[in-house]
């Protein structure tokens, strides 16, 4: 028997688009890799969905339990998840000095459903290499009951199968902007900045501005891409991560219901002011993320996925592998509202939520904490001229930002070891 429609997609990672992602903090003490290892292995009872493995099934790609210890590396090179360099995992962590990162398959989760998962792991290390003991409020701990909002149906009680068609239905633009790849090539050489910028002044400046921090980096980024290349005629599209489950009121299930939301800003509103422009993409963004056109999503969703069940796990690999790799938009913006972490804020730094650029030329993860907004700008490339345009575009508009960082980027890919007979 298939899983049910919102089980884990396994194909949605393939080796050519491992389509994975993470969270990655940096502490104020160097990590403890024995205090590490021993927290993640204690949290399996609590988070038992994140400690599998990929099994074949008859005609099914499942994921089932794993007791082979998860993968804590003290490097930051990367290995493939669902190999034996990972001990089959999906999971894998890894620290270097006082940075640390959790790296998951994207078939399982999103920013939302693994944050705290995160969270958790960082009270428990925290608890140890401190001695303290924190207010436990507003975490997943041991002992808990894993509630059915979590682990279930994340729409059990919506009938998607009897929802109307939305009255609006934002059309994608085909033909949009893309950025040039200096190398000139197919070859991919991912590189990631890291920023940040302090809460309160961006927080006014989208106040003032009609925006949101996603609304505000979307039009910041297409000001930048007509900086970057003023001849193009083309229409730049940034597509906008929206959380389906807390969108319809679950904002406790882990799995991954991410949905994107297309904001276009043609040519001919180049001269804008940025009101302006954060006006009209906050009425796009608006427009889509209404209930009943994300339940429309939904059951859309759910229909081809049950047309899927009748194929042959091959068929399915195939249409996913191909489906995945479709570049969609310029440019995308996703923003994890994390805020804070209760009483471990002083022990952190940094927080960036990790995530490939695969589906558009630009990707940037937005998060928060301590009174500061984290951005990574991740692209395929390592040229550094888009990304100086953007930081003209921040100077511009008078918001202040550091860099903390420039690197390669260097998430886990996948590879299914042990999955005999089906390509993936």
């Amino acid at each position: 028997m298939k899983p049910a429609f919102y089980e884990p997609s396994i194909c949605m990672c393939t080796p050519d688009n491992p389509n994975t992602m993470g969270i990655c903090t940096t502490l104020t003490e160097p990590i403890n890799g024995a205090v590490l290892q021993e927290t993640v292995e204690r949290l399996r009872g609590r988070f038992p969905y994140f400690y599998v493995r990929v099994q074949l099934d008859g005609n099914n790609l499942i994921v089932v339990r794993n007791d082979l210890p998860v993968v804590i590396r003290s490097t930051w090179e990367p290995i493939l998840l669902c190999s034996e360099e990972a001990n089959y995992h999906l999971l894998s962590f890894k620290y270097e000095g006082n940075r640390l990162a959790a790296e998951v398959s994207h078939s399982i989760t999103d920013g939302a459903g693994f944050l705290p998962y995160f969270k958790s792991v960082l009270y428990y290390y925290l608890s140890t290499v401190t001695g303290q003991e924190f207010d436990p409020t507003g975490f997943r701990l041991l002992g808990d009951e894993i509630p059915e909002t979590e682990t279930g149906n994340p729409f059990a009680n919506i009938d998607l199968d009897s929802e109307a068609e939305p009255l609006y239905q934002k059309p994608p633009v085909t033909e949009y902007f893309r950025l040039k790849n200096p190398a000139g090539d197919e070859k991919r050489d991912c590189t990631a900045f890291y920023l940040r910028f302090p809460e309160e002044q961006v927080m006014q400046y989208c106040k003032e501005n009609d925006g949101s921090p996603n609304v505000l980096f979307s039009v910041l980024l297409a000001k930048a891409a007509r900086r970057y290349d003023s001849e193009s005629e083309k229409t730049i599209s940034c597509l906008i991560s929206i959380d389906n489950k807390a969108q319809l009121g679950n904002f406790d299930n882990y799995r991954m219901f991410v949905n994107t939301t297309y904001v276009d800003m043609p040519k001919e509103q180049d001269d804008y002011d940025i009101p302006k422009a954060c006006t009209k993409a906050r009425g796009q963004l608006m427009l889509q993320a209404q209930p009943e056109n994300v339940k429309y999503v939904l059951k859309t969703q759910k229909a081809g996925y049950e047309k899927m069940e009748q194929m042959p796990v091959q068929m399915c690999a195939d249409i996913l592998k191909q489906a995945i790799g479709v570049h969609r938009a310029s440019f995308c913006v996703s923003y994890a509202n994390s805020r804070s972490f209760g009483p471990l804020d002083p022990y952190i730094q940094e927080v960036y939520v990790l995530s490939e650029p695969n589906v558009t030329d630009v990707m940037v993860e937005l998060s928060c904490i301590n009174h500061h907004f984290y951005a990574m700008f991740g692209q395929p490339f390592s040229s550094e001229e888009f990304f100086r345009a953007f930081l003209a575009e921040l100077d511009d508009a008078g918001i202040p930002y550091e860099i903390m960082r420039k690197e390669p980027f260097r998430l886990c890919g996948v590879r299914y070891d042990g999955i005999e007979g089906v390509n993936l």
